[in-house]
């Protein structure tokens, strides 16, 4: 198996046509919506949860308050968060 240097590198410099790129492009929010319902399955409303906000450079820990299709609000006792749930570690 390639490591993600490779893959990385065949991707950006590589000779991919455009329906090859699609094809990666698909495979990837295919991945990624994957592993959104495998983090949603194990939250629960209340569930401890902590997530690093990019924008404030911080990692926020609160209680889940409610789990949606694409989002789950966090509340960190100062603040509600909406966040993708494939960002949410448990606690």
């Amino acid at each position: 198996m390639a490591t993600i240097q490779e893959i990385n590198s065949s991707i950006m410099f590589g000779d991919l046509s455009n329906d090859q790129l699609d094809s990666v492009i698909a495979a990837i929010k295919f991945r990624r919506a994957q592993l959104t319902r495998e983090n949603k399955r194990m939250l629960n409303l209340g569930s401890r949860v902590k997530f690093y906000s990019t924008k404030r450079g911080q990692t926020f820990q609160g209680t889940v308050e409610k789990i949606a299709t694409k989002f789950v609000t966090v509340n960190t006792g100062s603040m509600r968060w909406r966040v993708p749930a494939n960002m949410l570690e448990l606690v």
